[in-house]
């Protein structure tokens, strides 16, 4: 499924100039691999001194970023973002002190909807007789 025009808010660089709304194509999604051992294991409160890091750095940035969502796995977390282009996921990772072990952009996103979108095959006509 594509994601269609979003409106999106545009801040100038240094923070200075009012933000404004317009109608934009949505930024390109990242998927982030970040190896980090004991992933699994890190307690609540350890997940949400990740997260305020990570928001930290978005917020540091000065350029549009989202921080969409992660997924923690044993040895691993995949972090979903939004950005630009994958310069600022890299420096999202270096200001947050974060691996970033490889970054993919989406081309593409399914799931079960995406199913309903299929053709439906048109019945094969009788044999002849």
């Amino acid at each position: 499924m594509s994601r269609g025009s979003a409106e999106r808010t545009v801040v100038t660089p240094d923070g200075a100039g009012p933000a404004e709304k317009r109608k934009e194509p949505p930024m390109p999604r990242f998927v982030i691999e970040r190896d980090i051992p004991g992933a699994g294991n890190l307690t609540q409160e350890e997940l949400a001194t990740i997260a305020q890091t990570s928001c930290d750095a978005v917020a540091s940035l000065g350029v549009p970023y989202t921080w969409v969502n992660s997924y923690v796995t044993g040895d691993r977390i995949y972090c979903v973002h939004e950005a630009d282009d994958a310069e600022s996921i890299l420096e999202h990772a270096r200001r947050g002190g974060f691996p970033a072990n490889r970054v993919s952009v989406v081309a593409n996103e399914i799931g079960p909807h995406t199913a309903e979108l299929a053709p439906v095959a048109a019945p094969a006509p009788a044999p002849a007789r």
